[in-house]
């Protein structure tokens, strides 16, 4: 139950206008408000958006047109001298009959550089903005045109040109077309998508839970697409209700398997560019009983390399298909007592005859090197700490790039080591701490690095790799430093709760700025708590960190606690610690600290205590309150999922087995189970149209605490996602909402 992908990035925040000043005083510039936050300008940063060109020798920016007003240029700069070019300018991008160019919503480059594919007048779907237009232009003749000959707006997904140059590839309602931009012939590849039948996409939970949106891949020849499909035959649907955008009702039903119910099935197939039959992979296992978790190529063409997940996810078989006769061959088996994540970070090696591996099978992630032909797996990356991510492989110098945190999972650093697993070095500087991310060029000689903390807002730089020297400031962020800089606040504190014997959380705390040891303060927990996230880590954090900013300077003391199974590198161990335990483990770890800092720290409150968080963060404050209430007397609880069996297979499953391997844990692991132990206060918010957490498994709580009698307030957001955060002034209201129910019933004066 993570909201947008990849996770606790969706964590939302709040703020109070308890407190403000009046309207006739000047604004406080060392003070924060929920204006100051969510409507003003004060606290937006500068971001870099940049891609690497294919050689590393230059970065890509999308940057405003000097020539044609309100657009935008696609610019190289060279890493080394600086200099920068106009590739493709705005004026090269008005189409004809209109006078200003298309708004570029992404773009990509042919392999040989001639040519460029626009992504414009892009709409969502569920959680991206994957379907829209495509243009694609002549760079040498400045020849502009839309593909898709008559195909309606906004229907075409996922266009990619092919290695040769000659076509472009794409998904149109549930469909895989191929255009030739020649004779601009548009063939249709397949022609079974329907409402149940998709071609080069996914369904719901694919997206959600496995990270795939995009569902085919050209051949490196460019001869052939290998393609998912995906039937949703059979799988139960769920109805969004829309009650708001008109005279009735307007019903959204889709495919959404929840815990223990029938899956989709998924099979892989390759079909030529030009047309004709697609030819089916024979890859063995009920195709709804197991996952075809990830596909590629290998470098000749000949094969495609598969991740094939069994439905309790402990078993990853990498399986080499024949592109022409079809048969596959198992490579590799990844096995796991708890469950196995899919491998993203692969890299073909040695011309594909070998290619990189992560696994934890040694107690730690680390990075293997496997060989196509089969047999022992090779540790390239040796020692008691996580390979967090693999950035980069330099197969000339034998080397491999990754972030990792040895000594401080708060926080990220970039590390080398040879292949051998020899010259392991941090090349961070060691006296930067907090949290770095890189990318890296292709020729693994630049890096685009930004550096951040807690208390530290970005800063953006390009850095020549091996000596990690500076070569020039990207975006440093001077104004929103220097605002930052004049706010009455507290440094953070980051520390460690030790709950039992060698088992010791990690945590931060925010303080009053103008703390005094002698008084009793209000404390709030922020929580998450799942394995999709991570709340503790040394890095700027934006309106999250401001708004708990905002609450320590009107007096409240915040805490986050990581417990054990959140995503920290800290080993196999404690990641799979949550196996049959979503719901049971975190909130029990998460006590466990509350009770050590409460008897460590007399300046808190213990009758004083809240505790808040969204979706998996959600669910968390829900056992909070319910399981533990002699310490937790205020929850707030943003898009929870109450009730474990309500939620998706592929996410359940994967933590908590199926419902026959783990009744117990079910029982345990779901909040509602535990709603008759409420005593406290207790907020429930929710958007109506959530697809990911649905609003049901909220309704099914409130009829729980009516049966019981139990007292609760609720604020159900009209066909709002999962964000909750679409509709003029929605963020706003929000905010203040929670913070009005936390200033009433938690609040911040001293007894």
């Amino acid at each position: 139950m993570h909201q947008i992908r990849s996770c606790w990035l969706c964590v939302f925040v709040v703020a109070t206008l308890t407190g403000s000043a009046r309207a006739s005083e000047p604004p406080d510039p060392a003070s924060l408000t929920i204006e100051k936050i969510f409507e003003s300008p004060d606290f937006v940063g500068d971001s870099v958006s940049a891609r690497w060109s294919k050689e590393g020798a230059g970065y890509l920016t999308l940057d405003s047109s000097l020539a044609v007003s309100g657009g935008r240029d696609i610019v190289l700069h060279d890493a080394h001298s600086g200099e920068a070019r106009v590739l493709v300018s705005a004026a090269r991008l008005v189409t004809s009959g209109e006078s200003a160019p298309l708004a570029i919503d992404d773009y990509a480059f042919s392999d040989d550089q001639t040519l460029v594919l626009i992504y414009t007048n892009s709409k969502r779907v569920w959680r991206a903005n994957t379907r829209g237009d495509y243009w694609i232009l002549d760079i040498a003749s400045h020849e502009l045109r839309k593909l898709g000959g008559d195909a309606a707006p906004a229907t075409l997904m996922f266009a990619k040109i092919s290695p040769t140059a000659r076509h472009v590839a794409y998904v149109r309602e549930n469909n895989l077309y191929a255009e030739d931009l020649v004779t601009r012939q548009i063939t249709a590849l397949t022609t079974s998508g329907n409402r149940h039948i998709i071609n080069g996409a996914f369904d719901w939970v694919y997206e959600e839970e496995l990270g795939l949106r995009d569902g085919f891949a050209w051949s490196p020849d460019g001869t052939a697409l290998a393609y998912w499909q995906i039937d949703t035959t059979g799988v139960p649907e769920f109805t969004l209700v829309n009650n708001t955008n008109g005279l009735y009702p307007q019903l959204n039903q889709f495919a959404y398997p929840k815990v223990g119910q029938q899956n989709s099935a998924c099979r892989v197939g390759s079909v030529a560019v030009d047309g004709g039959p697609t030819r089916w992979l024979d890859v063995p296992g009920d195709p709804r009983e197991h996952y075809i978790a990830r596909l590629s190529w290998t470098p000749d063409s000949r094969h495609m390399l598969l991740q094939q997940l069994n439905r309790r996810q402990n078993t990853n078989r990498v399986l080499l298909a024949d592109a022409g006769s079809a048969q596959v061959t198992p490579v590799l088996t990844e096995q796991d007592d708890a469950w196995i994540d899919v491998n993203d970070e692969f890299h073909w090696l040695d011309q594909g005859r070998r290619f990189t591996w992560i696994s934890d099978r040694d107690g730690w992630r680390h990075v293997y090197v496997a060989r196509l032909a089969g047999g022992d797996v090779k540790l390239a990356t040796p020692g008691n700490y996580d390979v967090v991510q693999l950035l980069h492989v330099d197969e000339q110098e034998q080397a491999l790039y990754f972030q990792a945190s040895p000594d401080n999972p708060t926080q990220r650093y970039l590390y080398r080591i040879n292949m051998d697993g020899t010259s392991f070095e941090r090349l961070t500087p060691a006296d930067q701490s907090g949290w770095h991310q890189y990318q890296i060029s292709p020729n693994g000689r630049w890096a685009i690095h930004q550096a951040s903390a807690a208390d530290s807002p970005p800063v953006t730089e390009l850095v020549a790799l091996q000596q990690h020297t500076t070569r020039r400031v990207l975006a440093d962020n001077a104004k929103l430093r220097k605002r930052f800089g004049e706010l009455k606040i507290a440094p953070a504190e980051f520390f460690r709760v030790e709950i039992e014997p060698d088992v010791r959380l990690d945590a931060w705390c925010l303080k009053p700025p103008d703390f005094d040891p002698a008084k009793k303060y209000p404390l709030l927990v922020y929580v998450y708590g799942e394995p999709a996230g991570q709340t503790v880590v040394d890095r700027w954090s934006g309106r999250n960190w401001l708004w708990h900013l905002m609450l320590s300077q009107r007096g409240y003391v915040v805490m986050s606690f990581d417990n054990r199974g959140t995503p920290a590198p800290r080993g196999r161990v404690w990641r799979k610690a949550m196996f049959h335990k979503l719901g049971i483990l975190g909130p029990a770890d998460q006590a466990a600290a509350l009770e050590k800092v409460l008897a460590a720290r007399p300046y808190l409150d213990s009758q004083r205590v809240g505790i808040w968080g969204w979706s998996g963060g959600g669910s968390s404050s829900l056992h909070a309150i319910f399981k533990y209430p002699e310490l937790y007397q205020t929850a707030m609880a943003i898009a929870p999922v109450p009730n474990r069996r309500y939620y998706d297979t592929i996410y359940e499953e994967r933590y908590m087995g199926l419902p026959g391997d783990n009744p117990e844990g079910y029982q345990l692991g779901s909040a509602i189970n535990f709603a008759h132990q409420l005593q406290g206060n207790l907020l429930l918010v929710h958007g109506t149209g959530d697809d990911n957490c649905h609003y049901q498994g909220t309704e099914a709580l409130m009829n729980e605490l009516v049966r019981l009698n139990k007292p609760f307030t609720m604020m159900a957001y009209p066909d709002r996602s999962h964000s909750i955060s679409e509709g003029t002034n929605t963020t706003r209201h929000l905010r203040e909402l929670l913070t009005r129910f936390l200033t009433e019933n938690l609040p911040p004066h001293d007894k």
